[in-house]
């Protein structure tokens, strides 16, 4: 996993529970990098694992609700890192609709050892989208957090529902409704 996203998470974590939390994750996780991470670097996933497994015990609040917010925080972060891809959007359902064909494109350009989900387009409407999330990782809510937040980006919002295709969550259907349309 990239180390960008190790960097972020570590970021949103001192900034929503504080520096002392970020400290006692690293901690009480099992770390090769021994927490020290850049943005440039690879890093195994199960270091994520544990590192939003402790912070969901130290916290208690569910893994899954801690993913959707950091991917709520992510989209943002890499919007700063990166406003060229977004800036070649008017709306959220064509950055949406563009994931696989130029936003993934461009990441693997900058990242070329990314291992990257899926999404498969099923149906596009002017105003609504679903797609098929599939990631071996089974992070669907972080995308569920970067798919609302790209809506907030563009100054819209939308109902957001997905259905787990697989029981792991390596495989999830979203369906996307653009509020107000």
């Amino acid at each position: 996993m990239k180390g960008i996203v190790f960097t972020e998470f570590l970021e949103m974590v001192e900034s929503k529970f504080g520096l002392e939390v970020v400290d006692e994750i690293i901690e009480k996780s099992s770390l090769e990098s021994e927490g020290i991470y850049t943005s440039v670097g690879t890093y195994e996933f199960n270091e994520m694992v544990n590192l939003i497994t402790n912070l969901s015990n130290t916290v208690k609040i569910d893994a899954n609700t801690l993913l959707h917010t950091f991917g709520y925080y992510l989209f943002s972060s890499l919007g700063k890192a990166h406003p060229e891809v977004i800036k070649s959007y008017s709306n959220p359902l064509g950055l949406l609709y563009s994931i696989e064909d130029h936003i993934h494109v461009h990441v693997k350009k900058l990242y070329p050892d990314a291992e990257l989900p899926t999404f498969k387009i099923l149906d596009k409407t002017e105003h609504s989208i679903s797609m098929i999330y599939a990631s071996s990782r089974g992070l669907y809510s972080l995308a569920h957090g970067l798919i609302e937040k790209c809506f907030e980006h563009f100054n819209s919002s939308a109902k957001v529902s997905y259905e787990l295709l697989q029981e792991d969550g390596t495989e999830v259907k979203f369906d996307i409704v653009q509020n107000g349309k």
